[in-house]
């Protein structure tokens, strides 16, 4: 059997297919995540963005090849959950785009299209980490590009992808220490793979099963640092030149332009470095001790337009002045008059939400561990709070970048603060100036949250070891900023203990979020600990009533 050309109709299958294959091993690429938390993970996040992309594609179903691409890409960047998911998105999306004008696509052009993928997904993430999906689709693609010309079919050229898919998903380990200490390899990778296995199946007229992989021995998946996400190296919170320096170049010929080469060179300037282009504009973002360098070299292409520079050492510290209505994102309707802004955050337990608003958030999306929301529900919000200037408070680490995507297609001027927990959320919108421009009040909300530590009290869902501490089923674990510190058997000892670890001379305020599984006895032994051993600490309790954590500590 031989297939040279592929049309709309073949690929969509393909692409349901590699959903389904994807969805039945979903828990699998989950278990390759050893962190004990209990965390929906990878698996859950790219199954979910991969089945938004498949509805997509089978309500577009038609023999246009771009057509059906172009469904895929809006699919999935509507449904893509997590970092994984967003990448996921980036993937078909730059693939989308290089085939959106064919009617069906041979060997060269598809493999060039995985390729352009690669491409999307690397300038869509600030800094890219070797070792993860990132580095197995490029591995791919740029073999599918090298062997295309011998592979008329497209069937011995999916098989080539596939092979070096899972040659490069192998030597993940190698790239990232994290993962040869664990023993396993990247988990969004292996979503990568099992998506491509089912291209490759659909392509030869096979049925994938529905069970799903052996599952890894979880006694053999253990780490002294696999706690640490792999993507979350890609968010970048500190911030180390002074002027966030944003323009754009209308191209006026002056000399050739080359959107790599322009990126390359800027990136000597500073970090935090977007570059956007088309044929007659380039917009231009960029972190920069140097402005006016940044401003002259781009000169050198067009004429400069909506020049912004701010200085992100301004502190800003001016506190909400003004009530604003409470909004659900899932019950209620948008107001009819736009308000000047609208805030959007994220967050676990009908307690928290209740603060949220009371400090000034106009809409609340059920999310966080378990359960994060896609792209779509952040649009749907952003939508309903019907504002002209958005700020989106994510609340956790793998939302940001949903987050951030749902920030770049909508219509208004939507500006992400990159909280990865719900302390820093909190904070940061205690720095909220509703008479300030979008910018600044990023560069003081996300100033703000570097003030406020986090400790969390949570329970093990399996038995792992990691930095030492042998940890059983059920433990209650303590965690300092996103690290596990230390585990008990006894909940109220551990949590104790965590904060004996956390606070300090500096410590002034100590907020105290109750979850589902506390008890009042609980809350009041510990807020006895802290009065009785640090007496000039201010104690605040809030009924959070959030899942999977005991409590929630907000240390300032």
């Amino acid at each position: 059997m031989s297939i040279n050309v592929l049309d709309g109709k073949r690929f969509a299958e393909m692409v349901i297919q590699g959903a389904n294959h994807l969805a039945a091993n979903a828990k699998y690429v989950d278990a390759l995540n050893v962190f004990p938390v209990p965390d929906g993970d990878t698996g859950t996040n790219m199954n979910l963005s991969m089945t938004s992309g498949a509805k997509e594609v089978k309500n577009h179903v038609q023999e246009h090849i771009g057509k059906v691409g172009s469904a895929l890409a809006k699919g999935l960047l509507m449904g893509a959950r997590g970092n994984s998911g967003v990448i996921l998105s980036q993937l078909f999306r730059g693939f989308a785009k290089a085939i959106e004008s064919k009617p069906t696509v041979n060997s060269v052009e598809f493999a060039a299209a995985l390729n352009a993928g690669v491409e999307t997904a690397y300038k869509a993430v600030m800094k890219p980490v070797e070792g993860t999906i990132l580095t197995v689709a490029k591995d791919a693609a740029k073999h599918a590009v090298a062997v295309a010309k011998n592979h008329e079919s497209l069937i011995g050229l999916m098989e080539e992808v596939l092979k070096e898919a899972k040659a490069s998903l192998n030597r993940t380990p190698d790239l990232l220490p994290v993962l040869k200490e664990v023993g396993v390899v990247d988990s969004g990778g292996q979503g990568l793979v099992f998506v491509y296995e089912g291209f490759l199946a659909e392509l030869k007229g096979e049925k994938l099963p529905d069970s799903p992989s052996a599952m890894p021995n979880m006694n053999e998946l253990v780490s002294a640092e696999h706690h640490k996400s792999v993507q979350s190296h890609m968010n970048t919170e500190d911030i180390e030149f002074g002027y966030c320096t944003e323009f754009m170049v209308r191209l006026e010929g002056k000399e050739a332009f080359s959107e790599e080469d322009f990126r390359q060179d800027l990136s000597k300037y500073g970090d935090s470095l977007l570059v956007i282009s088309d044929d007659e504009v380039v917009k231009v973002h960029i972190h920069s001790e140097q402005p006016g360098e940044v401003l002259t070299y781009g000169q050198r292409y067009g004429n400069l337009i909506n020049m912004k520079i701010e200085n992100m050492r301004q502190q800003h510290t001016d506190i909400v002045g003004e009530s604003t209505t409470p909004l659900r994102t899932q019950a209620s309707e948008p107001k009819k008059e736009k308000r000047e802004y609208g805030i959007v955050a994220v967050s676990m337990g009908s307690g928290i939400a209740e603060l949220f608003r009371s400090i000034g958030a106009n809409a609340v999306i059920e999310g966080g561990q378990t359960m994060n929301p896609s792209t779509e529900d952040i649009i749907t919000a952003i939508k309903e709070v019907n504002a002209r200037k958005i700020i989106i408070l994510p609340n956790n680490k793998n939302i940001i970048m949903a987050a951030e995507q749902a920030a770049e297609v909508a219509e208004q001027e939507v500006v992400v603060i990159p909280s990865k927990t719900v302390p820093q959320g909190m904070t940061a919108l205690l720095s909220f100036n509703p008479s300030a421009e979008a910018g600044d009040n990023k560069e003081a909300m996300t100033e703000a949250m570097q003030h406020v530590k986090t400790g969390q009290l949570t329970y093990a869902v399996r038995d792992t070891s990691i930095d030492g501490l042998e940890i059983s089923t059920g433990d209650f674990m303590g965690l300092a900023d996103g690290k596990i510190i230390l585990k008990d058997q006894d909940k109220v000892k551990a949590a104790k203990d965590l904060l004996d670890q956390m606070l300090d001379e500096d410590s002034e305020i100590l907020t105290i979020l109750k979850g589902e599984d506390a008890s009042d006895e609980d809350v009041d032994s510990i807020v006895e600990f802290v009065e009785s051993n640090y007496g000039d600490v201010e104690v605040e309790v809030h009924n959070g009533e959030q899942p999977l954590y005991a409590f929630i500590f907000a240390i300032e």
